[in-house]
């Protein structure tokens, strides 16, 4: 056994006797002596006097990491490559990094340790998870997106994602640079934007469609009164004039349930000058569609989609599940009068992140379609 593992396995000895010690005090009634932090210099000073500084330096961290942080994730959120984390169990934590997915050697040591860090997370957001309600969403106070699904849903123990966000995201020159747009491309955008015309982002999951739209938003005058409406409020706009509004998903009682619907219809209230959608994904679309056809005009959103004519064709059928009873052909019509761009975006095998296409919406026979205004050239 290496001294890190050594260490790991003292730490979590000693971390049990420090709860353990916390619940004998909390049962006698006794208020426990002193800060957490204390508590454990003194435990480590007590049983571990024969290591050097350094080693119970580290033991207490370690203590400290497991008892109120995330446990062995703490080192893997601590590096700003790391774009997302998937763990599978107490065993499988997998990162991403530039695009690309990769095993660690992080490991928790019990499925009830992981159990535990979830609960870590989850219990200051006012979430939580349990055999009734074996699924949660999240977002940490950086912006990050959790997920978690716990048994029985989850066959072989806890599963847990954490989707980070960078501080400071990219604008559309960083995007040229990394390939993502062109310098043609990212002119024909920026007019658009600044023309007020409504562009719809397509792409599929980790496609890079909510980086590039916050990209594009810098075009918006700052004299604009911009409106987010997202599910995870993962947007950083740079305008001096914007209200960002996020979602809410039911309450442990089942009830207290926000959804972008519900958002998007307040807004309109809200005297917008711009609206920016994280993603359509449900209902809203035809409150979206709606307000592009009132006066509303210059939006973007995303929508997961395989091309720029499957995103018109999702949106038709998101509307369709608003369930008011409006013909097919009159969704279609709003969709071609509403939505002027659609942007499309994907991943390539190396995780590379590019617009492939963008496209004019056009009215057609019998329906809605599509005009090419530019194509990524083959390398």
């Amino acid at each position: 056994m290496g001294a890190r593992d050594h260490t790991e396995e003292l730490a979590s000895e000693l971390r049990g006797r420090l709860v353990e010690r916390r619940r004998t005090e909390a049962a006698a009634g006794r208020q426990a002596s002193g800060s957490l932090g204390d508590a454990v210099s003194e435990l480590v000073d007590a049983d571990a006097a024969v290591l050097s500084d350094r080693r119970r330096e580290e033991l207490r961290d370690l203590i400290l990491r497991d008892t109120v942080g995330l446990g062995p994730l703490e080192e893997l959120l601590g590096d700003p490559a790391v774009e997302e984390v998937m763990v599978n169990g107490p065993d499988e934590v997998y990162v991403e990094r530039e695009g690309r997915i990769e095993r660690t050697t992080i490991r928790y040591p019990s499925e009830q340790a992981l159990r535990d860090a979830i609960e870590r997370i989850l219990t200051p957001l006012g979430r939580r998870v349990d055999e009734l309600s074996p699924m949660a969403d999240a977002r940490l106070g950086d912006g990050s997106r959790v997920h978690v699904v716990i048994p029985p849903l989850s066959v072989d123990g806890p599963a847990l994602s954490i989707r980070r966000f960078a501080a400071e995201r990219p604008g559309p020159d960083e995007l040229v640079e990394w390939g993502t747009l062109t310098e043609a491309l990212r002119e024909l955008l920026a007019d658009a934007v600044r023309a007020r015309r409504s562009i719809l982002i397509s792409g599929g999951t980790g496609s890079g469609k909510t980086t590039l739209l916050n990209a594009l938003s810098r075009y918006v005058a700052d004299d604009e009164r911009v409106i987010t409406i997202e599910d995870a409020a993962e947007l950083r706009l740079q305008q001096s004039h914007v209200v960002r509004l996020e979602s809410r998903p039911p309450g442990v009682e089942g009830t207290g349930e926000v959804t972008i619907r519900d958002l998007l219809r307040n807004a309109l209230r809200m005297r917008p000058d711009r609206i920016v959608i994280g993603e359509v994904r449900g209902p809203e679309a035809l409150d979206l569609l709606t307000a592009l056809n009132t006066g509303h005009d210059g939006a973007l959103s995303t929508v997961h989609a395989n091309s720029p004519a499957d995103a018109l064709r999702r949106l038709e059928t998101l509307a369709l599940m608003a369930g008011v009873g409006l013909p097919h052909d009159a969704i279609r019509e709003q969709v071609a009068r509403g939505i002027e761009l659609v942007v499309h975006l994907e991943r390539g095998s190396d995780g590379s992140r590019r617009v492939n296409e963008a496209a004019e919406v056009v009215a057609a026979a019998g329906g809605v379609g599509v005009r090419e205004l530019w194509r990524r050239e083959p390398e």
